[in-house]
């Protein structure tokens, strides 16, 4: 009989959204006449911005068409779509990125979470703590971290995240050889400025150490000393990957694109001893196990970058952001200790006291009809915490914070 993979069964229960997905729907089936309002995964309520669908339609029309039909595309992405993210996204910033560093792909949870299979099987590993669940989980069925004892995995290193050291991650205490950074924070909402990122990267150029940049959020950033990409910071194209997505800038959650910056000058060391490149080992690994991101969603994402798109995408993520500021406001003004939601579309508030975190969130989804997500989800420094979001309508959102306010 097949031997399985025993890593899988090291992990701790379901995946959090999984988890917070099953409670609510148990609590819709015993109260239909109930409605929920939903805050707590990271899904976006509005639509496609009209740029998008239009170049979206265009391109399946295209492929209705004998002589501009496509079949199978570049494995690592259109011309049309890299070349757009490296001006728009880079070169506008005064970063240059060679064609072959940036990878199409459908998402950049796939990416954060693949992106492990070039590490070795004994590859030390640290993360913020609390942390976007993907980066440990995926490193977890490797079997790098060892066992989940005691809410914590043991060879996994931890930075945590609290109130206490205002968000700000220590370096690690010890060698590891990989860093999970994400940055506008999921889930806590919290950033680093240019002088808090540049010691990360300096750690690692000394250590020989990489790090994995989550910049999925970037695009919610308000405040200018704020980087919108490591490659801001001095030194970061030689120590850094990054991984960025259209999911929370252009509502691209159902539509899925994204992509991930792998710098030539990023190695590992090889079995001899002799670095080796991970942009080589990426582009292997992508062109064995991804057929490329299909034609019209590339076309679509490439819309982002008209000024036509840059104005409606914009326009889509001040709303957003207006919901944050509803969030934060009402919170802070119900007594609540409230941080994220000035350069984040994410809310992390400490629990009143003597409530942990699971039972807060069956508090709020009993009593108000709220759904958030439970911030001992995303780690041991996440109990205390809880994670809401911006994404839903406007209206939704204020009669969120008007049935909180109700609880008392």
């Amino acid at each position: 009989m097949l031997k399985i993979n025993e890593n899988f069964q090291k992990l701790p229960g379901s995946y959090l959204f999984a988890e917070t997905a099953r409670r609510t729907k148990a609590y819709q089936a015993a109260h239909p006449e109930r409605e929920v309002i939903r805050l707590g995964i990271g899904d976006v309520t509005r639509p496609l911005a009209p740029a998008v669908v239009s170049a979206m339609r265009a391109a399946a029309a295209e492929m209705g068409v004998q002589e501009t039909f496509r079949g199978y595309g570049p494995d690592f992405g259109y011309d049309f779509l890299v070349n757009a993210i490296r001006e728009g996204e880079y070169a506008a910033r005064g970063i240059q990125l060679d064609y072959d560093e940036v990878f199409i792909s459908d998402g950049s949870k796939c990416d954060v979470g693949s992106i492990q299979e070039l590490f070795s099987a004994d590859a030390r590993i640290a993360v913020t703590d609390p942390v976007y669940p993907v980066y440990v989980d995926s490193n977890a069925m490797a079997g790098r971290l060892g066992d989940f004892r005691d809410g914590r995995w043991t060879r996994l290193c931890y930075l945590p995240c609290t109130e206490e050291n205002g968000f700000v991650p220590p370096l690690p205490d010890r060698e590891v050889d990989v860093i999970y950074l994400c940055y506008p924070n999921n889930p806590t909402g919290t950033v680093l400025t240019r002088a808090q990122l540049k010691p990360f990267v300096d750690w690692a150029l000394a250590h020989g150490a990489v790090i994995v940049y989550d910049a999925a959020y970037r695009a919610y950033i308000t405040e200018e000393d704020i980087p919108r990409s490591i490659y801001e910071i001095e030194g970061a194209k030689a120590c850094a990957i990054e991984c960025c997505s259209f999911s929370k800038t252009a509502g691209f959650t159902g539509t899925r694109c994204a992509w991930t910056v792998v710098p030539h000058e990023v190695r590992g060391q090889g079995a001899d001893g002799a670095p080796v490149e991970l942009n080589a080992l990426w582009k292997r690994r992508m062109a064995t196990k991804f057929n490329g991101v299909s034609y019209p969603v590339q076309r679509a994402a490439a819309a982002v970058y008209t000024a036509e798109g840059q104005a409606q995408i914009r326009e889509t993520i001040d709303a957003y952001m207006r919901n944050a500021r509803a969030i934060r406001e009402g919170l802070a003004a119900q007594g609540y200790r409230v941080f994220g939601g000035v350069n984040a579309p994410y809310i992390w508030l400490r629990t009143p006291a003597g409530i942990d975190s699971w039972a807060f969130f069956d508090l709020l989804l009993e009593k108000c009809q709220v759904v958030g997500t439970p911030g001992a989800g995303f780690g041991p420094s996440g109990e205390g915490y809880f994670r809401l979001t911006a994404f839903n309508t406007y209206e939704k959102t204020m009669e969120a914070m008007e049935r909180l306010a109700a609880l008392g």
